[in-house]
């Protein structure tokens, strides 16, 4: 069986606080480490109500407190929104915290709408541009270099594993060409998923830290003992895309019975294009679906999101998941 690891959005629920989806996010990661996961990444976004992982090296390490052997990690931090230097302090200080546990996946996004460059004090779309350089100077400074003449003695040596994440071409080339491991976000942007995977490996450079391509595919999975089960918790996330994709994000919702059945046609649409990279039904059925992913992608690991109203529905699916994976060949 191939490596599995967990996404997490540290969902914020209708109804509920943030200091609660913090400590869900927390059992969530005890779940994933109990079921036999390998990484327990937090994304970063801002500015949404419903997603409370924007302080990310704080929110990993509470993970890192409430967990002893999972890898944890960001999946990712946003690096245009910082500057390497803070970044390279603050993943430091989580690999001297849990030693041989900590990853840092890199994203060029901001994370939300372009307010938040104003937020911020920085011109996000010029500290874009700067990605490949900033992600290079992160890695001169885990190898310990004093970039710029200033050191950053909690970096020096670190061990953090880099990874480059992406939604399209870019970030394929880039860590190909830096010899990193990629991760993809298809779960949300699958358009040019088999293009990505493609390119990264066609275009690999072996470095010091990886000497072939090491390929991470994101799926929606949530299951659970039906079918009818798990598409009825899985309309939860479908309110939430569907709200997100029409410019009214907002807290997680309860799940609907027969969701999509009044849906117009353009949100019918748009839920289509996200199921085509997702795994959502009783065991058997989320089997299938992860099998035929990884025929497709041939991915050396895949990440699983899937956000439920229920924590501990989520918690289950997770179980339930894993044990549909034993037989699968890796």
């Amino acid at each position: 069986m191939i490596p599995l690891s967990v996404l997490d959005l540290v969902t914020v629920r209708e109804g509920s606080t943030v200091a609660d989806s913090l400590a869900i996010s927390a059992g969530y990661a005890r779940a994933a480490e109990a079921a036999g996961y390998k990484r327990f990444w937090v994304a970063e976004h801002h500015g949404m109500d419903g997603i409370a992982g924007g302080a990310t090296s704080v929110v990993l390490a509470h993970i890192g407190h409430a967990t002893s052997t999972i890898r944890i990690g960001a999946g990712g931090i946003m690096l245009p929104n910082h500057n390497p230097f803070v970044i390279a302090e603050q993943f430091g200080t989580l690999a001297a915290m849990f030693p041989g546990r900590v990853d840092l996946g890199l994203g060029r996004a901001p994370g939300a709408d372009g307010r938040l460059g104003n937020a911020l004090r920085k011109n996000i779309m010029a500290a874009a541009e700067q990605f490949p350089q900033d992600v290079v100077e992160l890695r001169a400074r885990f190898a310990g270099q004093a970039v710029g003449g200033v050191p950053a003695p909690q970096a020096d040596g670190a061990d953090v594993e880099m990874w480059i994440l992406g939604s399209s071409l870019f970030g394929a080339q880039l860590a190909a060409m830096l010899g990193l491991p990629y991760a993809f976000a298809s779960h949300f942007a699958p358009a040019q998923l088999d293009d990505a995977a493609r390119v990264y490996r066609e275009r690999f450079q072996p470095s010091e830290v990886l000497d072939k391509p090491h390929f991470m595919a994101a799926i929606n999975v949530i299951a659970a003992d039906s079918d009818e089960e798990a598409a009825y918790l899985a309309s939860s996330t479908e309110q939430s895309f569907v709200a997100l994709r029409t410019g009214n994000p907002g807290r997680l919702k309860p799940p609907v019975r027969d969701y999509r059945a009044n849906l117009p046609g353009s949100a019918l649409a748009m839920l289509e294009q996200v199921r085509s990279v997702s795994a959502i039904g009783a065991p058997q059925k989320v089997r299938e679906g992860i099998e035929a992913f990884i025929a497709r992608t041939g991915a050396d690991e895949l990440i699983v999101s899937g956000a439920t109203f229920d924590p501990q529905a989520q918690y289950r699916s997770l179980a339930l998941t894993m044990e549909a994976l034993e037989r699968v060949p890796g």
